[in-house]
């Protein structure tokens, strides 16, 4: 349907730049007081040949398939076809003063030379509409190259995240804990989130942070000592958006390594919202658990790079290891 359109518009348009040249080309070969014949409409229209033969054919088969002695080949024929035919057929003399006949230029000389110039016009517009052709071809490639490596990250996400919180969930049922039943409730929320609401590119930030939040409590009930387990919600919230889950694995790697041997965890988070910037800031005291870095990897490497796709040049991200803490510092601009 796309394409239709877009060929009745080139077509309408050329249209009306055939109809414009053909109007002005008349118009002074009236005022120089020519008669406008029959054979001189044809003549000119006969320059709308010219111009599509190389145009439709020759430049797309030939020039833009690299062919270019075959295309020079065909041009120098096409030249001396239109001459032979423009001379021999569509014959009018181009001086009315024939007093200036020792001072104007050949015949064949003006024939090629304007045959010449409706070629080389032909040649740029189409080189032109290729290139902006190849250009949106390019783009649509590299959003749809996008789309797949987001979706695929997201599709690791989710995995990660499940099996992540169904270890914390199993620490509270070999404890034989009361929470467990409300840890199972809590992950249900937590799922139906990512299932139904994280398929659109963009979510309300007032959702993500729900669901922020709502991790948060699933892990104070895992976490017997969590009276270090600090968070802070800052700024004004209204209609804001962001792209979902990108902050879910520094959170997790915070409480998944911010437990010391005595069992105590220590874990800070703030997002501050100020217009249309958040900073995220997340801290954990690096615990006495031994790091994995395969799986501990997975989710921060696929944060960074769903956020080098989904904010170019619009995010700043600092993670620092320190004083035996890890710091997470993000800051983004929002839609």
């Amino acid at each position: 349907m796309g394409e239709t359109i877009k060929n009745r518009r080139q077509f309408s348009i050329h249209i009306f730049i055939w109809a414009i040249l053909y109007s002005v080309i008349l118009f002074l070969l009236y005022s120089e007081g020519k008669e406008i014949t029959l054979k001189i409409c044809l003549r000119i229209a006969f320059g709308a040949v010219i111009f599509y033969t190389n145009y439709s054919l020759l430049v797309p088969h030939l020039l833009l398939k690299k062919k270019k002695i075959l295309y020079l080949l065909s041009i120098i024929i096409l030249l001396i076809v239109a001459y032979l035919i423009i001379s021999n057929v569509f014959h009018f003399d181009f001086y009315k003063n024939q007093n200036l006949l020792d001072k104007r230029p050949s015949k064949f000389i003006i024939i090629i030379f304007f045959n010449a110039v409706i070629i080389i016009i032909g040649i740029v517009i189409r080189v032109y509409e290729q290139w902006i052709e190849n250009d949106k071809i390019k783009t649509k490639i590299e959003i749809q190259k996008n789309k797949t490596e987001l979706e695929a990250l997201k599709n690791q996400l989710n995995p990660h995240f499940l099996f992540n919180s169904l270890n914390s969930i199993y620490s509270l049922t070999v404890k034989k804990s009361n929470d467990a039943p409300e840890a199972v409730i809590m992950l249900s929320e937590l799922m139906r989130y990512m299932l139904y609401k994280t398929n659109d590119s963009k979510v309300l930030l007032k959702d993500e942070i729900q669901y922020i939040e709502n991790y948060i409590k699933l892990q104070r009930i895992r976490i017997a000592k969590n009276e270090n387990v600090k968070t802070n919600i800052k700024g004004i919230i209204t209609s804001q958006k962001i792209s979902p889950l990108l902050f879910i694995s520094y959170i997790e790697n915070a409480f998944k390594y911010g437990t010391d041997f005595k069992g105590n965890t220590e874990v800070e988070i703030t997002i501050s919202i100020a217009d249309s910037e958040l900073h995220f800031k997340c801290s954990n005291n690096i615990g006495n658990k031994a790091k994995d870095k395969e799986s501990s990897g997975i989710g921060m490497q696929n944060t960074k790079n769903r956020l080098e796709l989904l904010y170019p040049n619009k995010h700043w991200l600092t993670t620092v290891e320190k004083d035996n803490k890890f710091w997470v510092d993000l800051k983004l601009k929002l839609d």
